[in-house]
This record gives structure tokens, C-alpha cells and sequence, in this order.
């Protein structure tokens, strides 16, 4: 168990995981709380990182820093993605190890499992076959992360473990038009239609493919609960339990937001796995519990997005 004056090193604090972690921490009363921004370290160099480690020797360490992307990106740059997670993870767990912090956690991703593992996908799947070949690079190298995890409790006894999320969701989101991912962008697309009186919303794909979502806010009380709780070497997932439709998504989303029109699904569209659900009985079965249904979650991320994304483009437009 971490005590509450324990120096806590979050990297990646300024990100939707990153920062989520923050406050939930400072919410269970850690205060001694360390980060840094990209610019001020920057992870990929190994020695500033060892420096760094050197210098502020953090007792526990949360690691959301990440180079993330959309499908666009992680597929026309895979050897920038690949080696910026690659050299992130290699960098922060080495120089942990150097700098005997207590414990690591490290945050990995659902979209690293195979591509046709059974649902719901256990810890035990991560490399029984390829991933999705868009993210392939991203994927080989969080694992690569969560692998080595293991490699130095093996080696070393490193009390190092890593979690994986369901997608994630909430403050902190992106709602790029081009880059956002389905939940952000439905409520953003939603909410303009709504204001400009749009009767009907068109829908890519059949709507029947069902989706895993957790909001940011409980995957920081579950990264937070098993950095307290858990330590072995295999991974943990962190999810809800629970699945929606991608038109029962796109209903809610619509209801949250107040747009009466109709939405219009195109089964000529794609609508990617049709399943992406992780068994997460294991965090479960500790005694953790996410806090946010699927309502609550959108309830709070649209209000999020009109205050902090909507009235600030507002205001940019005069």
C-alpha cells in the first residue's frame, strides 16, 4: 500500500489517463505528486530519463505516458509509433529499477490483443495471436511494455505489473473532428445537429457491433486500486463488465445531448469487430467496482465538452 506522503511519479500527467490518475489520487489524499511535462522530459531519451530518476527517486510509479493515434495515424507512421512506446517503456522501467522504486504500474492497451481472441478476452490471450494490422506496431509495442514487467519481477524482483483498459472515455477527451474516437465524436456530432436542426444523423456501419467502454475517472480508481492491491506477473484488465450496442450508443449519446432527429444506420459501412470485450473478473474478484454506468459517463463527458471544447470554439468564432 502506498502511504499518502509516498512520492508518486505520474508520466503521462498531463493526458486524459495521465491527469485522471492525478486527481484521483489527490481525492484519496496523495499529495506528494510528481510529473513532468513532454517538453520539460522527454521519456524516449534514456539518459535525461535516468537523470531524472536520479534526481527525484519516486517511490511509486504510474506510467500513461504513451504516444497514441488514431487508425490514420498509427498506420502511416508505425516506426514512430512503434519506437517512441517502445523506448518509453524500456527507459522508465530500467530507470526505475536503477532508482529502486517500490512498485510500477504500467498501462497497456485493449487493442493489443489479438484480433480474434474469444471474448471476453482473458490476460492470458495477450500474444496467442496478431493484433488488429492498423495498430500493429503500437500494439507490438505495448506489449513489449507489459511483457517486460514481468521480465524484471523475474529477473530482478522488480515489484512491476501492468494493467490493461477497455477503451476509455471522459474529461480530457479529444473531439478533433478527424482524430476523436466514437464516443466523443457522436456526442460532438450530435450536439451540432442538434443546434443546427439536422433531421436525420447517419450512422456508419449495421449499429450491431458491441463495444467495452470504461470512463477515465474509474480507470484511475483502478489503476489506483491495483498499484494498492495487486502484484503479479501477469497483467490485470480494467473494465466494467459490461457491453452496449453501437446504436444503443448512439441513442443514449443522442438522448444526453437532446437531438430529437433521427438517426440512420448504413450497413454498408464497416463496422469493425464486431465484439471487443475483456474479462476483468480478476480486478473485479480484489473488490474493485467502476462507479459510472454508460449514462452517467456521457452525462458528465458532454458537460465536459460544453464547457471546456464547445464554448471556447464559440468564442474563437466571435
Amino acid at each position: 500500500m502506498m502511504n499518502k506522503n509516498s512520492k508518486i511519479y505520474v508520466a503521462g500527467h498531463t493526458g486524459m489517463v495521465g491527469s485522471a490518475i492525478v486527481r484521483e489520487l489527490k481525492r484519496q489524499g496523495y499529495e506528494n505528486i510528481v510529473g513532468r511535462t513532454h517538453g520539460e522530459l522527454d521519456l524516449t531519451d534514456k539518459a535525461a530519463t535516468e537523470a531524472f530518476f536520479a534526481s527525484e527517486k519516486p517511490e511509486y510509479v504510474f506510467l500513461a505516458a504513451a504516444r497514441v493515434g488514431g487508425i490514420k495515424a498509427n498506420s502511416t507512421y508505425p516506426v514512430e509509433f512503434g519506437l517512441t512506446n517502445m523506448y518509453i517503456a524500456a527507459n522508465v522501467l530500467q530507470a526505475a529499477h536503477n532508482s529502486g522504486v517500490k512498485k510500477l504500474l504500467y498501462l497497456g492497451s485493449a487493442c493489443c490483443y489479438p484480433n480474434d481472441a474469444t471474448m471476453p478476452i482473458k490476460e492470458k490471450d495477450l500474444l496467442n495471436g496478431n493484433p488488429e494490422v492498423t495498430n500493429e506496431a503500437y500494439a507490438l509495442a505495448k506489449n513489449f511494455g507489459v511483457r517486460l514487467c514481468g521480465y524484471f519481477r523475474k529477473e530482478y524482483g522488480d515489484d512491476f505489473i501492468a494493467v490493461t483498459p477497455a477503451n476509455c472515455y471522459g474529461e480530457g477527451d479529444s473531439f478533433d473532428p478527424q482524430n476523436s474516437h466514437v464516443i466523443p465524436a457522436l456526442i460532438r456530432k450530435y450536439h451540432e445537429a442538434k443546434l443546427n436542426n439536422t433531421p436525420k444523423i447517419e450512422l456508419w456501419g449495421s449499429g450491431k457491433a458491441m463495444r467495452e467502454f470504461i470512463y477515465v475517472d474509474d480507470l484511475a480508481s483502478g489503476c489506483v486500486y491495483a498499484m494498492n492491491n495487486y502484484s503479479d506477473y501477469e497483467h490485470v484488465n480494467v473494465g466494467t463488465g459490461t457491453e452496449i450496442s453501437i446504436l444503443d450508443l448512439a441513442k443514449l449519446i443522442s438522448e444526453v445531448v437532446g437531438y430529437e432527429g433521427e438517426i440512420v444506420t448504413d450497413p454498408s459501412k464497416p463496422d469493425g469487430k464486431m465484439r471487443n470485450f475483456i474479462d476483468s473478473s480478476k480486478l473485479l474478484g480484489l473488490g474493485w467496482k467502476p462507479q459510472y454506468t454508460m449514462k452517467t459517463g456521457v452525462e458528465k463527458l458532454f458537460e465536459w465538452y460544453l464547457e471546456n471544447v464547445h464554448s471556447s470554439e464559440v468564442e474563437n468564432h466571435g
